[in-house]
Order: structure tokens, then sequence, then C-alpha cells
């Protein structure tokens, strides 16, 4: 018997597993698994990177621990350089964290000091979008529109965290209006908000740049972020861009937000970061709120043990130098380009598939009962459950969610495999997550006949 508390299924046991190589992950019996959602979109490198490993190695043999409120380190330095060198628009600062909630609530923490140090105290509330996920501890949770994820602590979260509509195409563009018309139409709901709960007292708009599991690889329409730009900008409101999922390469540039042609106040980053070898995160910073806190208190007002972890540190370093040396963000476009045409060709006349979605290695399949109507399978047949267990029967991690239309209804199954996949693993992919799918469906189809 397990002393460990599992995630879910807490009765059932989890396979073991023991080794990894490249895109594949193997259990304590020998079975290989295709990695094809790199676990939650991290490891982005696969599962043997002998350089990364080498790099920690070396980063232990040196020094393993040195506190930030007493030291810096040279691997700390060398990451934050990295992260910044190349970031578009004014982000000159990094603050290290140990994953992606960690480096939201450092956002947010930031966000309501850079106000109180703006003498500027009265602007509280931070407005996201429903139907988003920022993270799991309060305040990320608070800002998160997961609807699902929120509904059992819905009484203690935060009061001044906002919410208004997704830019979800698929389910909510109208018939009659083009991609860029429902896109403006979503952002100036932004400007509503903020007039509703009044122009000075609105802090923050934080938003994922591409939505991640909660809706299933979710970019904006052409135009959404530029206005959303425009909007902060007159108002005053940071833009916090959350790619703890889908930065760092995922979709092909480095920082997701590069395609969308502006730049936020804070980006948070985690996942693809280090690509697993290490937990860490990070939130790169804007020059105007570091000289905001420079020229006021000049204290940081937060702060954890491990925060800027060497050993971290290093991982991640050598991580992006991976990324770089081997041209992996080219790879990320091919073989994005790839995947979209191998589900295309499988999964474009499926019944039951609404819609296929996402940009670069980041990419999900939406399920519906009825394509015609949209409508979403009746949630009490757990879709997305059934083609998770089935796909690990399939030799397959894939990573499906439910709840996307209303918390409860709407399957989806996102695949987000490591930068270094070939063809030949693409169409291994492919062919298991569609012998999956047929399997579970078949199945469920069949009974309700």
């Amino acid at each position: 018997m397990s002393h460990i508390l599992y995630r879910e299924n807490l009765d059932h046991a989890l396979p073991v597993a023991v080794a990894g190589d490249g895109p594949y992950l193997i259990d304590a019996s020998g079975k290989r698994y295709i990695d094809a959602s790199s676990g939650a979109a991290v490891s982005c490198l696969g599962h043997s990177n002998q350089v990364v490993r080498a790099a920690i190695h070396a980063q232990t043999d040196a020094l393993a621990f040195a506190h930030s409120r007493f030291f810096t380190t040279e691997a700390a330095e060398r990451l934050a350089d990295d992260l910044v060198k190349g970031a578009p628009g004014e982000l000159t600062k990094v603050w290290f964290t140990c994953g992606g909630s960690e480096s939201v609530e450092a956002a947010l923490k930031l966000t309501r000091q850079y106000f109180v140090e703006c003498g500027e105290g009265q602007r509280k509330y931070v407005i996201a979008r429903r139907q988003s996920y920022h993270g799991n501890t309060f305040g990320a949770l608070s800002a998160s529109g997961n609807i699902w994820r929120r509904r059992a602590f819905e009484p203690v979260l935060i009061d001044s965290m906002q919410h208004i509509s997704p830019c979800y195409a698929y389910r909510y563009q109208a018939a009659d209006e083009s991609a860029e018309a429902y896109g403006l139409r979503l952002a100036n709901e932004l400007e509503t908000k903020i007039l509703e709960l009044g122009a000075d007292k609105v802090a923050a708009f934080i938003a994922e740049t591409v939505v991640g599991a909660t809706l299933g690889a979710v970019a904006a329409t052409p135009g959404y972020f530029k206005r959303i730009r425009e909007i902060c900008d007159h108002y005053g409101v940071l833009l916090i861009l959350d790619e703890v999922m889908c930065g760092m390469g995922r979709t092909g540039t480095r920082y997701a937000f590069e395609q969308e042609g502006i730049a936020p106040d804070l980006l948070t980053v985690a996942k693809g970061l280090g690509a697993g070898y290490q937990p860490i995160g990070a939130l790169l910073i804007a020059e105007k709120i570091h000289r905001a806190i420079e020229r006021g208190s000049n204290v940081v007002m937060h702060g954890h043990t491990f925060t800027a972890h060497p050993v971290a540190c290093a991982a991640a370093l050598a991580t992006q130098n991976e990324i770089r040396e081997h041209a992996l963000l080219a790879n990320v476009k091919r073989q994005g380009d790839a995947l979209m045409a191998a589900l295309d060709d499988r999964f474009a006349n499926h019944p039951h598939v609404g819609d296929i979605r996402g940009r670069g290695l980041f990419m999900a399949l939406e399920f519906v009962a009825d394509r015609r109507t949209k409508q979403p399978f009746d949630p009490a047949l757990r879709i997305n459950a059934k083609i998770k267990h089935v796909g690990m029967q399939n030799g397959l991690i894939c990573y499906p969610a439910g709840g996307l239309v209303d918390g409860k209804s709407g399957d989806h199954a996102m695949l987000a495999p490591p930068y270094i996949v070939t063809a030949a693993h693409i169409s291994e992919i492919v062919d298991k997550l569609a012998r999956t799918v047929d399997a579970v469906l078949r199945d469920v189809l069949v009974k309700a006949a």
C-alpha cells in the first residue's frame, strides 16, 4: 500500500515510472509510453538529456544551495541574463520561483506593491478571464476562471479578482462575425469591466497568451491582444501574461506573446523553462516596475526559501542552451505543422471531433456529441477520463480534460510533445490517439444504443 496521497483515483495504484528514453517514459514492468503531452507541457527535452543531467551534477558538486537573501549565484545570474536577452518590450528583471503557481503569486503581489509604491493604493482589482487557469495557490486560483477547480474553494477565494469572457472563437464567435471583429468585441469587454469597477481602481489584467488545459490550446483571434494592450495602456493597468504552459518555445517562439506583436508588463513562465529536470519558474518584470520599487521602499515584499535555487537555475540554463544549440524552436514549428496536418488528416471529418486547434507543438482536439450543434457529450460519460485511461493502455500519454464549456460539460485531449520529436514520433502519437479515441467512443456509443 502506498502512503502517497494521489491526485485522483485515490484508491487506484499508479504505474511506477523508472526510466526515460527521449520522448518515452518506461514503467517498472518495462512498458514504454510515448509522452505526447510532456507530462503537463513540461518535458520539452524529453526524459534523458545528458547535458542537463551533467549541469545538475556539476552545480551540485560546486554548490547545492545558498539563500537568496544573502547571496546570488552564477547560475541564477546567467539564467536571468539569458531570459532577458532579446525579450521584447521592457522586461529587464527576473524573479525566480519553484513553479507556475508561485510565478503567478509573485506577479500578483508585485502588481499590488507597484501601485502602493506609486501612491495608487486604491488600485485593488485584477481582471482575468473565465475558463482560464493560473495556478492552485489561493491568489493564483482566485485569478483563475476554471469553474471546476474554483468550485469547492469559492467562499474563501479573493473577491478582488474579476472575470470577463474568454476569447474562444470555436464556441462564441457569431456566424456573421469575422475573427478580427470577434476578437475586438471580446477585448472591449475589458474596457467595459474597467469602467464598471472604476478606472482608477483596476491594477492588472491577466491572461494566458494561449489558453492551456482548461480550454485546450486556445489561441486568441488576430488583433485581440493588441487591443488589450491599448486598453491597459489607456487606463494605466498592468498587463500580466501567463505563459507557464504555452511559453518557453512551446508555440514556436521563445515567448508566445511574440506572435501577438505586443509585450506584457509582467510575464510568468515555468514548465518548459527547466524541462522538468528541476522544479523552476520565473517572473519577468518590466523596468518601470523595478524602478518604482527601487525608488520607493527598495525592498521586494515577497519571497520563498528556494527562490533562485542554484541547481534549478543551472538545469534551466542548460535546457535553454540545448534548445538553441539544436535549433529546437525550428523543430517545434516543423513538427507542429506535421502534427496539425496529421490530426487534420485523421480527425477533420470525424463525427465527434468538433475542433482541432493550437500552435506549434501545443494542440488539442475538442470532442462533441454533435458536430453541427457543437453539443458536448454528457459529462456522466467521462469521455476525457476514459481517453486518458485507454491512452495509457495503448502506451500514449496525452492530456485530456473536461468542463471546458461550463465547468461540467465539454471534453478535449491536449497534445504537447517534447521539442525533440521526429516525424516518426508524430505518426506514432496520432496513430495511438486515433486508436484510443475510436475505442472510447465506440464503447460509449455501443452502450448508449
